[in-house]
């Protein structure tokens, strides 16, 4: 099983919500976070003073799949998030040693 990590723009997370569902994807962790990447944030002026917003708001995506199903979960994400410019994000994939479902005690993908 693989875990990927997926940081998004946010206006972007029904379109990739939606590009998962269709490949059969059935869960997910969201998070609301910040960050910046090679740009270091951008720079803006409020009330005549010049300041840098060093952390732009992303969504985190976090979905455990077996190892088949990588590649399109990869895909979907690419293709569904891509808007061409800077701070579309980035993809993360890790192996997953183990699943547990704490309610029913299932392991591995049946766990997933």
């Amino acid at each position: 099983m693989k875990k990927i990590e997926a940081i998004i723009k946010p206006f972007k997370l029904d379109e990739v919500k939606a590009a998962l569902a269709e490949i059969g994807v059935k869960g997910m962790t969201l998070s609301e976070v910040k960050g910046f990447g090679r740009t270091g944030g951008k720079r803006e002026v409020y009330r005549g003073s010049a300041y840098v917003v060093d952390f732009v708001p992303k969504v985190k995506l976090e979905i455990v799949v077996p190892d088949e199903l990588t590649g399109d979960v990869i895909d979907a994400i690419m293709k569904a998030a891509q808007t061409g410019r800077i701070g579309d994000g980035k993809i993360f994939v890790l192996p997953i040693e183990e699943a547990i479902r704490i309610r029913t005690g299932e392991r591995g993908e049946e766990a997933v």
